[in-house]
């Protein structure tokens, strides 16, 4: 019956592409994954697309209890998992957060990366998130091009945006046309914004990225005196002509400290 193989193949081929399925099996890749998110024995962790279950069982071994979530029901029915593993035949998008502490962990699909990084962000009990991502997400994200995108800045505060290291696109089947990043969002044990100023703070970004007065310099020149924005560029070590990619999150936080904070909020100095 030979014949039958072939549209069965093609109909696997057909949900790897509507699901952006791309399987990490690489052992070396799989391991610093783990170990970027290093997950405690006492930890939750949610898997977000657990597929054939590779990366699944390495987290098992060192995480107190995981929730993988997989979409496709071929993969979800058949992982094989150890008893710590729950199985969740469910978008993971759709997932409610746990009340409890928990991180998140996940080789996931590049076309679905800004939801679920958004999905972490807005988890207010989530500890970390560590994505396999796009590699030109994850540098972009984390200002490794020596630029920093307005969503890092804007929550510079709560979490730390690091890249833990590059996976070739070879560790990956099917391959992909790029290399993949490891990107890690970790919330701060202490908001660097107290949280009554972190939508003025938002509000102050939101500002310098408008781009209406056509530099950053210039678009706080609109709501602040210029004597004020002046010396705090002076104060944060910046050219009146530094485009706002340029400017570190360490020196967002000194300007909104010494032009837009409310008074009295005793804000972080430092940003690291």
């Amino acid at each position: 019956m030979a014949h039958n193989t072939q549209p069965i193949r093609n109909e696997r081929d057909r949900t790897r592409r509507v699901l952006s399925q791309t399987f990490l099996n690489d052992p070396g890749a799989l391991g610093r994954v783990v170990r970027a998110a290093a997950p405690g024995r006492g930890d939750l962790v949610l898997e977000v697309g657990a597929g054939d279950g590779r990366l699944t069982r390495r987290l098992a071994e060192a995480a107190g209890r995981v929730v993988a979530y997989e979409v496709d029901p071929a993969f979800a029915t058949a992982l094989a998992v150890p008893e710590n593993v729950a199985v969740r035949h469910q978008d993971f998008l759709t997932a409610r957060p746990p009340r409890e502490p928990f991180a998140v962990v996940g080789n996931i699909p590049y076309a679905l990366t800004a939801p679920i990084v958004q999905w972490c962000l807005r988890a207010p009990a989530l500890t970390s998130a560590t994505l396999v991502t796009q590699l030109e997400y994850a540098r972009k994200r984390t200002g490794d091009y020596g630029r920093w995108s307005r969503l890092t800045v804007a929550t510079w505060p709560e979490f730390h945006w690091g890249l833990y290291g590059r996976i070739s696109r070879r560790a990956f089947r099917p391959v992909p046309r790029v290399d993949s990043g490891i990107l890690r969002l970790s919330r701060r044990p202490a908001p660097l914004v107290p949280g009554r100023a972190r939508a003025a703070y938002r509000s102050f970004v939101d500002l310098g990225f408008g781009g209406g007065g056509g530099s950053l310099h210039a678009s706080l020149r609109q709501r602040y005196p210029a004597r004020k924005v002046d010396g705090a560029f002076r104060a944060a070590r910046l050219d009146m002509s530094t485009v706002v990619g340029h400017v570190w999150p360490e020196q967002w936080l000194l300007l909104f400290r010494l032009l837009g904070a409310p008074p009295g909020l005793g804000l972080a100095k430092r940003g690291g």
